[in-house]
């Protein structure tokens, strides 16, 4: 069994280091979206350690806009074609960082290799912050000036959109752990239900509604659990708070295998905590 880890980066290549260093294992592959903003020849010592690689293609990556999504896509076609049989792509961020030992994290996942751990929530009923994702129009997507502007007026406007094919609202993270048998699903759908796509095209965030909606409407449902693994703290503008080596112990009793996020400028102690520690070891 072999497990593959895709990050999506775009800066801090010492950090990023660190991490694929920390995921390394002789069971695992790493790959690499790195933003197309950014200059790879920074990045170059990375793809020269084991099992790592960085996506044929590149994109340029903007927050908040479909590109966001459209990176993690992207990686996860290009694991598929590899044809090499993993149980599962972990999505990560170059600002995450692995909690658990490699050993733990890989006997539970091959343990449980036709699930799929993601956090989801049921927008209309649990997720009020998450409700302007469906209901309102963004326009950032296509570029022209005063679009935000625009999106704004249509929202206001215009009644609240709908989500096409009588489909439910589901959201939370984008970072979660699918199977390839989850993504294969969630490539084909948006393929086959073009309305979807083009709805998803005008959703702010979209990285954090796509694979919720797809998989929570269809028969896949039962193979998700409703865990993605990852500790965070969420600030008052929801946006994930840097752990520090103030947050040593929740860490290491939290139970979760991955944690974001981290600053190895800011602290670089946490780093050396997590890599170091073993008392998590199950």
């Amino acid at each position: 069994m072999r497990l593959a880890h895709l990050i999506l980066a775009h800066n801090n290549p010492l950090q990023l280091e660190r991490l694929v260093k920390r995921l390394s294992h002789k069971e695992a592959d790493v790959y690499i979206h790195l933003d197309a903003k950014t200059d790879i020849a920074l990045f170059a010592s990375i793809g020269d350690l084991p099992n790592t690689h960085f996506t044929k293609k590149r994109i340029k990556v903007m927050w908040g806009e479909y590109s966001t999504l459209e990176c993690a896509l992207i990686g996860m076609a290009e694991i598929l074609e590899t044809g090499i049989d993993y149980t599962h792509i972990n999505l990560l961020s170059g600002n995450d960082y692995q909690l658990q030992p490699t050993e733990t994290i890989h006997k539970y996942l091959f343990q449980n290799a036709g699930k799929t751990f993601m956090w989801f929530d049921q927008i209309f009923d649990d997720w009020y912050h998450g409700q302007a994702r469906i209901n309102n129009y963004d326009l950032a997507e296509f570029g022209f000036p005063g679009r935000f502007l625009v999106a704004n007026l249509m929202s206001k406007v215009l009644p609240k959109r709908k989500l096409p094919y009588k489909l439910t609202a589901y959201g939370r993270a984008q970072w979660l752990t699918i199977t390839p048998e989850c993504i294969e699903f969630t490539l084909r759908y948006m393929k086959d239900h073009p309305a979807l796509r083009r709805f998803f095209k005008m959703t702010w965030c979209v990285d954090e509604v796509y694979f919720q909606t797809v998989l929570c409407n269809s028969p896949m449902r039962d193979k998700i659990v409703n865990n993605n693994l990852r500790y965070l703290e969420l600030q008052h503008d929801f946006r994930p708070r840097i752990l520090t080596m103030a947050d040593a112990k929740t860490l290491a009793t939290s139970g979760k295998f991955y944690a974001r996020k981290f600053d190895l400028a800011k602290d670089s102690a946490i780093f050396d905590y997590l890599d170091n520690n073993r008392s998590t070891d199950r």
